[in-house]
């Protein structure tokens, strides 16, 4: 498969590499991917909401600050496809092995360590927080409950980056579409007791899900040792370098950052959400499960783009790389709009799937005309910054995206929520001013070109 994609893309004429056929071949089987991980949160949040509007606002509590604490591993896990793209690109197949095995021994003991000290923390961090009672308690015991899947989660994450790399982005949804059918039986299992399992509640969907995340890794490692895998990029001999550890490093950690970062500010401003009452919470969680509908498509054409971009960089192709972001980016935007128009047009619909609660629907259907421009805004720069992760240009944007998150989002949402008494709609709109200024910085940073001078 991935002979077969390099020799094709050498062997595309110039004018024709980077197409829209292109960038839609490789981010479809990667938008499957990410929409049955949507579909395994979806599901989550749909089971959980049944046993009430407090378990619904917990949840969705409990995972914002559980993302906080993972998404710098998993973040800096990614930063395998990069390596891996150029090295295809540049035709050192027998290199590109190495770089899964060196993301899981940089990325996983580290992750192991914070996910633990997290874990541990949780209720009385919960409790500093300031949500209500019930939300601690029942956040922190999701939290406990879903931190052992954690390595199984970021090792995965390295191996996808691998396969992703190499232009194989089926190998990741098999293992994902797996993943999925193995939590939704237990999560149902468990959160309501049947199937003869034990009824954990909002702990038992947190169990589900770890569960889940192992599979997915156990399913990647065999892909990954496959004698045709093995035969071509040398990934069967686990890699240990001190020096390629360094280099990976360098590029990597700067993703996991901006990822962290980002994060942290989106959970503070998660926080801003909680104290003003669960029904807020609730219908916040409602909104962002529903986003990911576009967003986790659009992070499908991301990671295509950084394949592409990564590859033609690597072959010293540049305006197949800007043809790529191009075409990946109008894809982009076109899912992110086309959801909003389902949210302007079928809101209660939508969030009837969570809950009948009569307060929840109200406030969610007015959050999801937001939504809508949140998440248009936020596809420019989930595209363009995949865009600029395989060129090599990793520094830049992490400075960029932290410094707005925490000087633009946080502020401007907490004046439009608090100060002006715009409550959660207003804060809210705080973060579409700051994802509109993201993107177009962002783009305007992958335009002027810098990229192309980058070595990693």
């Amino acid at each position: 498969m991935a002979i077969e994609l390099e020799t094709r893309a050498r062997l595309l004429p110039e004018r024709t590499r980077g197409g829209l056929r292109e960038v839609v071949a490789l981010a479809s089987p990667v938008i499957v991917t990410n929409m049955s991980a949507t579909l395994m949160h979806t599901v989550d949040s749909a089971m959980v909401g049944r046993l009430g509007a407090t378990h619904l606002a917990a949840v969705g509590y409990a995972l914002i600050w559980y993302w906080t604490a993972a998404c710098f591993f998993v973040g800096a896990a990614s930063g395998v496809q990069t390596f891996v793209s150029q090295g295809h690109g540049a035709g050192e197949n027998r290199t590109c092995g190495a770089w899964a095995w060196h993301g899981i021994f940089a990325v996983v003991p580290a992750a192991c360590v914070c996910i633990a000290l997290f874990a541990a923390l949780a209720e009385p961090l919960f409790r500093l927080m300031g949500p209500s009672p019930e939300v601690q308690r029942l956040a922190a015991a999701y939290v406990r409950s879903r931190a052992f899947g954690i390595p199984g989660l970021v090792a995965a994450m390295a191996i996808a980056a691998f396969f992703r790399g190499i232009g194989d982005t089926r190998t990741p949804l098999y293992a994902m579409v797996l993943a999925n059918i193995v939590n939704f039986i237990f999560g149902y299992g468990l959160i309501f007791g049947s199937f003869g399992l034990p009824n954990w509640g909002i702990a038992g969907a947190g169990v589900a899900t770890a569960i889940a995340e192992w599979v997915y890794f156990a399913v990647l490692v065999i892909a990954l040792r496959r004698p045709r895998v093995d035969g071509e990029f040398d990934t069967s001999r686990p890699a240990f370098e001190t020096a390629a550890l360094r280099r990976y490093a360098r590029t990597s950690a700067p993703i996991g950052g901006q990822w962290m970062l980002e994060m942290l500010s989106f959970a503070i401003f998660a926080n801003l959400v909680a104290r003003m009452g669960d029904i807020e919470m609730a219908s916040s969680q409602a909104m962002l499960v529903l986003q990911h509908m576009s967003f986790m498509q659009v992070m499908a054409v991301s990671v295509a783009a950084t394949t592409l971009i990564g590859r033609y960089r690597g072959m010293g192709d540049f305006a197949a790389a800007e043809r790529s972001h191009a075409n990946a980016l109008g894809i982009g935007v076109s899912i992110a709009v086309g959801v909003s128009i389902l949210f302007l047009t079928f809101p209660e619909t939508m969030l009837r799937i969570f809950t009948e609660d009569a307060g929840v629907l109200s406030l969610g259907s007015r959050l999801l005309v937001i939504g809508a421009l949140f998440q248009t805004c936020d596809a420019i720069g989930v595209v363009t910054s995949g865009s600029l992760r395989g060129a090599g240009d990793t520094r830049w944007p992490f400075v960029v995206q932290a410094s707005l998150a925490w000087g633009l989002f946080l502020p401007s949402a907490f004046l439009f929520g608090q100060l002006l008494d715009g409550g959660v709609e207003g804060a809210w709109m705080g973060g579409v001013l700051y994802l509109g200024v993201l993107g177009l910085v962002l783009l305007r940073r992958f335009r002027r070109g810098e990229w192309r001078r980058i070595k990693i």
